[in-house]
């Protein structure tokens, strides 16, 4: 004999069943599932302000199989010129070298940060705020890139990261390994006027000069910055760096560099905001651009179950409070790499991405909300040559 409450659960559907069927007869409708996908999708498709509703993920537009674009922003055709767009969205499938073990998998992070980011809309009750009012986004999609290539793939990095920015749009790249951040940075640089400084959240330098033959490692992004020549090397701000993962030579060439290294230590000492504003103030000096790059593991390994396996580091708190508020300042670029999905069977790792992004958007839009009372100005503060 069934239970009762499996009855009256099965009344209640049957219930309801009954007037949705008889609301379809008055309406005409014949085909119930076409039917209700078309009145949902005609109601509530891209209502991203409501981020608990029923099949909202399946509503978003889909970029390629089951993936949405992420937070269900418009897909935007990249062979077409993409104008009038805040921030364009651009997953990077690429695994180069792998410094610690073996494979990884960073590539195949752009499907899972999307994916995870079905879940999330646009407003923070923190911030009292809801970014999709003020930001205009857009996803381009995956580049390609030639596995066999790393050459080629940095050459195509750059080639992307610059017609975003010629469409007047700030470039939110995700996925991947460390190593392709130069050439995002190096297209910016090709295409203003004014240095550039750079926020790196890392619990590594990650200035190596070589590995083994690899001309474009994961440990060596800003070895590579350091020497563009927009980059004013003396506004490079390490923040996070921790562990013994590093070593003196690297702390000795940052040094040389003339970066600023705010260790975990200095961090717990000072406390976050004070390190964010000091932060700011320097790579701001004798600079007109921020370019901010996160690599995962700059959160303690407890969060981050899908990164490096580095201790001690920052909460998820102090990363999302850092991003809104250099984002709050204006900045130039994004990125965020080194997430592993093949380890992190519930994506923890991915969503942090996520909500890391939309903290960053979220300064973006207080920014935007700010200047609509000043004039006008690109989000970023950047001058085309």
């Amino acid at each position: 004999m069934q239970s009762k409450p499996i009855l009256d659960e099965r009344i209640r559907f049957n219930a309801g069943r009954s007037v949705l069927t008889r609301s379809m007869q008055v309406y005409g409708i014949t085909r119930p599932c076409t039917a209700m996908q078309e009145m949902w999708r005609s109601t509530m498709m891209n209502k991203k302000d409501i981020p608990m509703i029923y099949g909202r993920k399946s509503s978003l537009p889909i970029l390629y199989g089951d993936t949405p674009t992420l937070l269900g922003v418009d897909r935007v055709d990249f062979s077409l010129p993409a104008k009038g767009y805040d921030v364009l969205f651009c997953g990077v499938p690429w695994e180069g070298s792998v410094t610690w073990g073996s494979y990884s998998g960073c590539e195949l992070a752009p499907r899972s940060i999307r994916h995870a980011s079905a879940r999330y809309g646009g407003f923070l009750p923190e911030y009292g705020i809801d970014l999709f009012d003020y930001l205009k986004l857009g996803d381009i999609g995956d580049m390609s890139v030639d596995p066999n290539s790393p050459k080629k793939t940095m050459e195509i990095v750059c080639e992307v990261a610059n017609r975003i920015y010629h469409s007047g749009s700030v470039p939110f790249m995700f996925g991947g390994d460390h190593s392709y951040t130069p050439e995002v940075i190096r297209a910016l640089g090709s295409g203003v006027t004014g240095k550039i400084g750079v926020i790196h959240f890392d619990a590594h330098f990650d200035n190596s000069k070589y590995y083994g033959e690899d001309e474009f490692p994961r440990c060596g992004p800003i070895h590579r910055i350091a020497g563009i020549e927009s980059v004013r090397s003396q506004s490079i701000v390490h923040v996070g760096i921790r562990g013994p993962r590093n070593s003196k030579s690297q702390f000795e060439y940052a040094k040389e560099m003339g970066a600023t290294i705010f260790d975990i230590g200095y961090i717990r000492k000072q406390g976050i905001e004070k390190v964010i504003q000091q932060s700011i103030e320097i790579a701001r000096t004798g600079t007109e651009h921020i370019y901010v790059t996160i690599c995962s593991d700059c959160i303690d390994y407890a969060y981050n179950a899908g990164g490096p396996i580095d201790f001690d580091g920052l909460f998820p708190h102090e990363l999302f409070y850092s991003l809104n508020r250099i984002c709050q300042s204006g900045i130039s670029g994004l990125d965020f790499v080194e997430i592993y999905p093949t380890v992190d069977p519930r994506s923890s790792s991915s969503h942090l991405a996520v909500w890391a992004m939309i903290h960053a958007l979220a300064g973006m839009a207080m920014k935007k909300a700010h200047d609509s009372t000043t004039p006008h100005r690109p989000v970023g503060g950047r001058t085309r040559k």
